[in-house]
């Protein structure tokens, strides 16, 4: 099941994206929260109650909605960096011995076809295509084993990132670096974790201006999804609608000799298997 968050006329409501369609859950099940945060945070009773009328005939083409991001305002997007081992060999550096942790301010998130800034204050504007945990259920000190419990899903993230921001030596720089409005695009919905099946299976691809840049697959995470749940939730207690961005392979523009930055004109493109795509044009901040 695939879960998105749409306007529809002046109203923006969610439902169930069936191929190039979808059911309003505001019409097929009114009892039900509309929005998505509300939504997660009724649990398992507001996700039976989806899937018992996820076939219920659609009411709009997805061409005649505007799809949102998945949740709108995130309680927290907690993200991981240097995860894959391709991509840490490309930065040249060791593999970690533990996640590292950053935030990216909630106020970042932005729709899957919505449009990137490229802010003047920057001139290493960058993509990272990655697999993003949606949680499910408010929980703490989760053990490995059981962390598939608290995941309501999973989505696409493009983890964009100013490199001269993020490399600048001060304490803040990651989330300096990191947290500009519209540089944390997802969606395009939240794909249930029952559909998905093993996260540790999935191809990623990203294009820049239809050249692939990142090719690879989520078996070459060095932290794996459980694990990072363990990790986190040891310090922090995961709300629902918490996003986890789980790093991004080898193929960043940072990587490329010389560098290829993102500048206005370009379009940024990343799919993952079962989760589909997303798509967003980069353009000068309109300031």
């Amino acid at each position: 099941m695939q879960l998105v968050t749409f306007t529809q006329g002046s109203s923006t409501r969610i439902g169930i994206q069936k191929d190039e369609s979808v059911v309003d859950l505001s019409q097929a099940a009114p009892d039900l929260p509309t929005d998505m945060l509300s939504f997660l945070e009724g649990g398992d009773a507001m996700m039976q109650a989806a899937q018992a009328i996820q076939d219920s005939a659609a009411h709009y083409a997805v061409s005649d909605v505007r799809l949102e991001c998945p949740i709108t305002v995130p309680p927290m997007i907690l993200a991981i960096g240097l995860n894959y081992r391709a991509h840490a060999e490309e930065a040249g550096m060791a593999l970690p011995k533990i996640p590292m942790v950053f935030t990216k301010q909630q106020t970042c998130a932005n729709g899957p076809f919505d449009d990137i800034y490229a802010p003047p204050e920057s001139e290493q504007l960058d993509y990272e295509g990655e697999l993003g945990i949606v949680i499910g259920k408010k929980c703490r000190r989760v053990k490995k084993e059981d962390a598939e419990n608290y995941i309501a899903g999973y989505t696409i993230v493009n983890d964009v990132s100013m490199r001269d921001w993020q490399m600048n030596g001060a304490p803040a720089s990651f989330t300096m670096g990191k947290s500009w409005d519209t540089h944390g695009p997802m969606g395009p919905g939240i794909v249930t974790k029952d559909e998905v099946g093993d996260p540790h299976q999935l191809q990623l691809k990203t294009w820049v201006n239809g050249d692939l840049r990142q090719d690879s697959s989520t078996s070459d995470l060095i932290f794996d999804c459980f694990d990072i749940i363990e990790f986190i939730s040891t310090a922090f207690t995961l709300q629902p609608g918490t996003v986890i961005p789980t790093g991004t392979p080898s193929g960043v523009g940072m990587a490329i000799d010389p560098p290829d930055w993102l500048v206005a004109g370009d379009v940024v493109k990343i799919e993952i298997d079962k989760l589909g795509y997303i798509e967003n044009n980069v353009i000068a901040d309109p300031l």
